[in-house]
């Protein structure tokens, strides 16, 4: 085992949870169990470590790094890691693109990043440690394959929106190590005006604020589309035919979002095709709608925004109304929650934002009302102007009658 100290080719900065981690390792712990707010270092502080591990252990150790897919994992596990390295996972000579496995001369240990959707990788060798990241988006049954099949040492991370697997067979075990964390815990390794940020929605979204802020256990009540975009819920690629977009305009830090949808049947699938932050005008917005290759399919932009509608289907976009007035928000929520629905595994802020967009409780009351979270809204709002307006899916459902418009 190693101790708890700092690697030597590598410049770090640490936090208590780092200490944790390398403190249950070094006891002889059987998994280490990684809970708390957002921004609290959880994910960082576990690849840090078994950088440590890596570059200190006396063995040879194989290391699987394990999301809920692959495009979760190099929009977050694999992305930290290499920033940790200060290194390309485009350039780098120790990084198998192909296979996914970081293997460097002179460490003992060899990384191998993994989705927990490969049944084959996930139910494949067996390794000495493994890292769940995120671990309440994957299921008991492949966290528990993937832990029989770890000799030595287990991490998992989570934020608590509510009770899951790790609570209930992991969590009392004496075998077991415990950290709790917050950003609090971080304040000297994450982005200055994170705390202000964090801090603002004490007041306006307690529930997350006890969660992610807290990291006080809880649970995601008044879900707008409650359906659990778990595994089963995510493909590799939209099915094809009659495809139709959806289009959200950013605003000030707001996103600009486009989503594009197919109906299958009683089934919605939508893909992420741009989230993007960094305030675009409209001719902007047309060309990355040119780079996505949208062409002559229906898109359905907000419809308070005509005049940014009209601007785009200059550039001879088939830019088509989206149903709105009074009841059009309720019509498109119910219209969504009609369909099964899917997303591709690459749409992971529309996937974040489904898990969680919810009705906000009035303080008196305690009762939900028809608002929601702001936040988790923009990539909802896209699919739904298009799902609540898109007219070929009355065909496969005829029964479906649309009222109020």
């Amino acid at each position: 085992m190693v101790t708890a100290t700092k690697p030597t080719a590598v410049n770090i900065r640490t936090t208590k949870v780092y200490e944790a981690i390398l403190q249950a390792w070094s006891d002889g712990k059987r998994r280490i169990l990684l809970e708390g707010g957002t921004f609290s270092s959880k994910t960082y502080s576990a690849l840090e470590a078994l950088i440590v591990i890596a570059q200190k252990s006396p063995i040879p150790l194989d290391i699987s790094i394990v999301s809920e897919s692959v495009p979760h994992l190099k929009g977050g596990c694999l992305r930290d890691f290499f920033n940790i390295l200060d290194e390309s996972a485009e350039n780098s000579p120790f990084y198998n693109k192909t296979d996914h496995i970081y293997r460097r001369p002179g460490w003992n240990g060899v990384f191998h990043f993994l989705g927990a959707d490969d049944e084959g990788k996930v139910r494949g060798p067996r390794r000495h440690i493994l890292f769940i990241n995120e671990g309440n988006n994957i299921p008991w049954e492949t966290a528990r394959g993937l832990d029989i099949r770890t000799e030595l040492f287990t991490i998992v991370d989570w934020n608590p929106v509510g009770e899951f697997w790790a609570h209930e067979n992991w969590l009392d075990d004496p075998v077991n190590a415990y950290d709790h964390s917050t950003y609090l815990d971080a304040l000297d390794v994450i982005p200055v005006n994170k705390r202000e940020e964090i801090e603002s929605s004490r007041d306006k979204d307690p529930n997350w604020w006890n969660i992610y802020g807290l990291g006080v256990l809880g649970k995601i009540e008044g879900l707008v589309y409650p359906q659990q975009i778990d595994a089963s819920r995510q493909v590799n690629e939209l099915p094809v035919g009659p495809y139709f977009y959806g289009l959200d305009y950013g605003f000030s830090q707001d996103p600009t979002v486009l989503v594009k949808n197919v109906i299958v049947g009683d089934k919605l699938y939508s893909q992420e095709m741009f989230y993007d932050s960094s305030g675009l005008t409209n001719d902007q917005i047309a060309r990355k709608m040119e780079l996505c290759r949208v062409k002559r399919e229906p898109v359905y932009p907000d419809p308070n925004e005509p005049k940014s509608a009209e601007e785009l289907r200059n550039f001879r976009f088939n830019i088509v109304e989206a149903v709105k007035g009074k009841g059009s928000v309720d019509f498109g929520i119910q219209k969504v929650n009609q369909f099964y629905q899917y997303w591709t595994k690459d749409s992971l802020n529309c996937i974040k934002e489904q898990r969680n967009f919810r009705f906000i409780k009035d303080k008196q009351t305690g009762n939900f009302t028809d608002r929601t979270t702001h936040q988790w809204s923009h990539g909802m709002d896209a699919r739904r102007y298009a799902a609540s307006s898109y007219k070929g899916w009355q065909s496969a459902h005829s029964g479906i009658i649309m009222v109020g418009f």
